[in-house]
């Protein structure tokens, strides 16, 4: 498979690079991959890089954007996080990405069992470990647990229910804070030149479903 340049990026579509991502990931779970000579990839990004597509995943070992979606070098912005929310900063790089290096879609991927989602609904429990900066990282979900959850319900990342509810109100969030708190953003979307979409990896099975 050829390495992206100028000319194949300026010839994808907002629709076509969701179409390029969802194909990749069809391959990943039929365990196959597309023919590509990483090492030519090397040579042929060593004066730039062309990517098609900025995708916001988790640190999780398991939600590598690059394999899931068998994409190589010089194809997706990868910008990862625990619990795939946005900051300043990375909201800074996804401008960067889209407006700057002309990618045309910005991917929200959450994921199943996600330790940081676990996190936030154990909160209580983290602040008495001393690790502030976890527990910073993990009060970031507060409101939207706050949100969903049930009277009565428990909350524990053993509420499997919850657990899954969270992650996918968390991808949700997640696109309404690029729109809302990125203007340059929210533009290039209503002009059409750019598409946010959310999406889950089930780590159990490798597939990705689109929200």
């Amino acid at each position: 498979m050829k390495t992206q340049s100028s000319t194949t990026q300026a010839n994808i579509n907002p629709e076509k690079a969701f179409e390029i991502l969802k194909q990749g990931n069809l391959r990943f779970v039929q365990n196959l991959k597309a023919n590509r000579d990483l090492l030519s990839q090397v040579n042929d990004t060593k004066e730039g890089q062309w990517p098609f597509a900025v995708v916001l995943s988790c640190i999780d070992s398991r939600t590598s954007a690059e394999l899931i979606f068998d994409q190589g070098l010089g194809d997706i912005f990868s910008v990862r996080i625990a619990g795939n929310f946005v900051n300043q900063d990375i909201l800074g790089s996804m401008e960067f990405g889209c407006n700057v290096a002309g990618s045309k879609l910005i991917v929200v991927l959450g994921h199943s069992k996600c330790g940081a989602l676990k996190g936030g609904l154990d909160s209580d429990a983290i602040r008495t470990t001393g690790m502030n900066n976890l527990s910073h990282l993990v009060d970031h979900f507060n409101p939207i647990i706050d949100e969903i959850i049930k009277d009565g319900e428990d909350r524990s990342s053993k509420n499997a229910d919850l657990l899954e509810r969270l992650n996918h109100q968390n991808v949700k969030q997640t696109i309404a804070d690029i729109r809302n708190q990125s203007p340059t953003l929210n533009a290039l979307e209503s002009e059409g030149k750019i598409k946010i979409v959310g999406a889950n990896y089930n780590v159990e099975t490798g597939v990705v479903t689109w929200s």
